[in-house]
């Protein structure tokens, strides 16, 4: 089960077929990107590189990522995707602990050499293209085999509460989320085409998997990131294009519709799916993303430890206005995937009822094999075969899952819980908020009480009183915030997620002073 059959599949099937473009232009058919991937992995064997070895991909999203990921697996090594947003330091942390002997950078990133590296490769240069030089036959270059649970992928965790975790993802895992694509997220022709706006590194180019498997086309901006008025001519040019966003680049692809003036018909016309997830979607934010661009969306929730696989909340659950519980189901983060089980579970790991607040569990074939070097971490993480998320949540009677908060950001104040995203959802719907996060603070009497970092609205101010009689309308006295900190912007991290751990930090900081 090496997942380079994906590409020699299609590859022998139909070589002419387009695979890869950058921007409109056309840089590789399926024969072509092949025939590049199966002389770099030849290159790679007599360079000395065995099955299992590590290479590091430290770049911006590039058309050559996708020959790279595919020759590192016809060639049995694993790939070590790092976000190009991280700081040289913290790459070598990860070379460190990795231990890759090859790394293949862009100059953007990386123009300085990287401590730990054998040998550092820079992705437009001369040397690359000698070694992505094609094969007259790329049949004549074995793939090398490979078992369901060999590793295939050593995802790095964004490591906001410390050093980051290597996750183990296997050719199982990847193979069980591509398939699980078409099942749960959405169907692929192969005349459909994904865009890598997000990183590469992440969930973005993960979703290459079922887009190969389906003989798909991908599609790397010029820019290499998220430019919506570009990805928007993209797809028109291209045909409507699907692509995995997190919610802050949902947003931004929204607000420039709606600034542009356009329809869902036209929004159409562009996207075929965005699918979204890897941090919380607002119920408010969601209901204008349908509002502004139509029926495009689909939530996925994952981990890396269980790689865009545990629950999804499918077009028609998004769309169904008519059902009673529609606007649960909107906040909700949708049922579990096909191949896995979900458990909402006490501290003991055994399932509560219908409604019942714990932890999320997930079981199945997507769960990683475990943290690179870290046996400690693993035996924490996965109980039984059960992964424990760390995210709080309750199910409904029909399956859907509720999102409360990461179990380490519950507040407790008074002796009783607040989950921050509830007070967050409420102050999202305040006329002049733009963004909001909501953590807790030290109290002599009460524990913790609610404080409340807003974004402003460009063209819309507001203040503490107006945001106070907003909560009080809506909210538990006792969950409303105690304090507002207008701010303007949010710490978030390379993907996304705002580091509430850096606003408690503030907090103390502010408190000592």
């Amino acid at each position: 089960m090496n997942l380079v059959q994906l590409l020699v599949r299609h590859a022998r099937l139909d070589p002419a077929r387009p695979a890869i473009y950058q921007g409109t232009t056309l840089h590789a058919s399926y024969g072509v990107w092949a025939a590049r991937s199966a002389g770099l992995a030849r290159r790679m064997v007599a360079a000395g590189l065995r099955p299992g070895d590590r290479v590091l991909v430290f770049m911006s999203n590039h058309p050559r990522y996708l020959e790279i990921l595919w020759a590192a697996w016809w060639a049995g090594l694993v790939v070590v995707p790092v976000n190009a947003k991280l700081h040289a330091r913290e790459v070598e942390w990860i070379i460190g602990h990795a231990r890759p002997a090859w790394g293949v950078v862009s100059a953007d990133v990386a123009s300085d050499p990287l401590a730990g590296l054998v040998r550092q490769i820079e992705v437009d240069s001369a040397e690359m293209d000698a070694l992505l030089a094609p094969l007259p036959d790329p049949w004549q270059q074995e793939p090398v085999p490979r078992e369901p649970d060999d590793l295939a992928w050593l995802f790095y965790t964004s490591g906001t509460t410390g050093r980051p975790k290597g996750v183990m993802l296997t050719h199982r895992n990847l193979m069980t989320m591509g398939l699980t694509y078409f099942v749960d997220v959405d169907a692929v022709d192969p005349a459909d085409a994904i865009v890598y706006a997000a990183p590469m590194s992440h969930g973005a180019g993960l979703y290459a998997v079922p887009h190969v498997m389906a003989g798909a086309r991908h599609v790397v901006p010029v820019s290499g990131g998220v430019d919506p008025a570009e990805l928007h001519a993209l797809g028109c040019a291209l045909g409507p294009l699907s692509t995995f966003a997190a919610p802050t680049i949902v947003k931004r692809l929204v607000d420039h519709a709606e600034q542009a003036g356009l329809q869902p018909e036209d929004c159409a016309r562009a996207w075929k799916t965005i699918v979204y997830g890897g941090a919380p979607m607002y119920l408010a934010d969601i209901q204008r993303a349908l509002r502004v661009m139509g029926p495009r969306f689909v939530q996925i929730y994952g981990q890396g430890e269980t790689p865009m696989v545990a629950t999804a909340l499918a077009r028609h659950h998004l769309t169904d206005t008519a059902h009673p519980r529609h606007l649960e189901r909107l906040a909700s983060v949708g049922v579990a995937q096909t191949p896995v089980a979900l458990r909402v579970a006490d501290e003991q790991g055994r399932a509560l009822p219908v409604g019942a607040v714990g932890e999320v569990m997930v079981r199945g074939d997507s769960v990683m094999a475990g943290y690179w070097e870290n046996p400690e971490a693993t035996v924490a993480a996965i109980r039984d075969g059960w992964l424990l998320t760390g995210d709080v949540g309750s199910l409904d009677e029909d399956g859907f899952l509720a999102l409360k908060d990461r179990s380490k950001d519950l507040l407790i104040s008074g002796g009783s819980n607040i989950y921050p995203r509830e007070v967050e959802e409420v102050l999202l719907t305040a006329p002049g908020v733009s963004e909001v996060a909501v953590v807790g603070a030290p109290d002599p009497e009460w524990g913790e009480v609610v404080v409340a970092f807003v974004v402003c609205q460009s063209d819309r101010q507001t203040d503490a009183d107006a945001l106070d009689a907003h909560c009080l309308a809506q909210l538990a006295r006792f969950k409303r915030p105690k304090r507002y900190v207008f701010v303007s912007e949010l710490p978030k991290n390379n993907y996304g997620k705002v580091l509430k751990t850096v606003l408690r930090e503030q907090l103390k900081t502010a408190t000592s002073a």
